[in-house]
């Protein structure tokens, strides 16, 4: 990974909320209008959920991740939910979801969230980026799925 790469909070980055809304939804295919709205409320109330984080290299991005009250499961009280995290193919194995899962822990410390949780179908990679599988859960399609947990540190 370059010296150079870092995260951008769209909180912080109104010009690109379009583009980054139609990112996200081009790689999980939720309505973009969602993300943008969910961006917005970010931009709005810049400490709290929901919080949104980019990566852009070559005015183009290449990583992305969330964070949202509930990730689309039964447990509530694990939350908030890193989601939709996503980097893109020719961009891995350089340790950019890793960068991207430790800033944003950092920053979401700095505001007072001292846990945060995500829900994944990848076995191994997150505990490699130090997080603790705490279990299954079903999510709303009724399909079991890994639940890790992270302790924030500024």
């Amino acid at each position: 990974m370059s010296n150079k790469t870092s995260v951008t909070p769209l909180r912080n980055a109104e010009a690109l909320t379009n583009l980054a809304a139609n990112w996200f939804h081009s790689k999980w295919g939720i309505p973009s209008s969602a993300y943008e709205e969910s961006i917005r409320q970010c931009q709005k109330e810049a400490h709290g959920i929901p919080q949104w984080y980019v990566i852009v290299e070559k005015n183009k991005i290449i990583a992305g991740l969330g964070v949202i009250e509930n990730d689309f499961h039964s447990r509530k009280d694990l939350s908030p939910n890193i989601c939709a995290v996503f980097v893109e193919e020719e961009y891995r194995g350089r340790g950019l979801a890793k960068h991207l899962l430790d800033f944003t822990c950092s920053d979401l410390a700095e505001m007072g969230i001292r846990d945060v949780y995500l829900l994944t179908e990848h076995t191994s990679f997150y505990e490699k980026c130090g997080w603790d599988f705490v279990g299954m859960v079903e999510d709303n399609e009724r399909k079991d799925a890994r639940v890790y947990h992270r302790h924030t540190t500024p």
